[in-house]
């Protein structure tokens, strides 16, 4: 039987919501993504965070669980449908990863104060990355401006608006080149696909 990866990852995420609201910031401790630097009276930096991270959300704004998980949906659908459960995880766990290595030693360099970070964003964007990649010419219309637009030209967009973001510090407390790191996760992944069928 076939199964939706991109129904399992929703499930999860909503179900991960459930606990972290029921938790009162134990999850968060544990789970999300926490800087490397020492923080007094914070916890510590784990490995495994740079995937927990993803499964975590804002429990005091639902939409930042609801935007993620809409964009993981509309992105990931057909994505999934084109490449199959299997390579649609490996490229969204792809982007979480790398998403979790630029938040952790990027923001740092243009002075951003360490900060937790939790959200599926990085791996949702790993996802636009490939949408815009496999059907370019696919329109889609973001919320602002309500405006129809192929998706190559949505994605590299919403690309320069993050990096300007990010390393100008206007919109503080999003992980902007996580963001940035989930599309090149997202790249990465999709060049060894295309190195792997140009070597058959």
């Amino acid at each position: 039987m076939k199964y939706s990866a991109v129904k399992i990852l929703v499930a999860v995420n909503v179900v991960a919501y459930v606990l972290q609201s029921l938790s009162k910031g134990a999850l968060d401790d544990l789970f999300a993504l926490w800087p490397l630097q020492s923080l007094p009276g914070e916890p510590h930096f784990h490995l495994w965070q740079i995937i927990t991270y993803a499964f975590l959300h804002s429990t005091s704004v639902i939409w930042h669980l609801l935007f993620n998980m809409l964009g993981l949906w509309m992105f990931g659908e057909e994505v999934e449908r084109y490449v199959g459960p299997r390579r649609l995880l490996s490229l969204y766990f792809a982007s979480v990863i790398t998403a979790a290595l630029s938040q952790l030693f990027v923001p740092v360099l243009f002075g951003a104060p360490p900060a937790a970070t939790i959200g599926a964003s990085g791996g949702v964007f790993g996802l636009l990355f490939a949408y815009a990649y496999l059907f370019p010419t696919r329109k889609v219309i973001p919320l602002i401006p309500p405006i129809p637009m192929p998706a190559w030209l949505f994605a590299a967009l919403y690309a320069g608006l993050e990096l300007f973001l990010g390393v100008t510090g206007n919109q503080s407390g999003v992980a902007h080149f996580a963001h940035l790191g989930g599309m090149v996760g997202s790249a990465l992944v999709i060049m060894q696909w295309r190195r792997a069928r140009g070597s058959r």
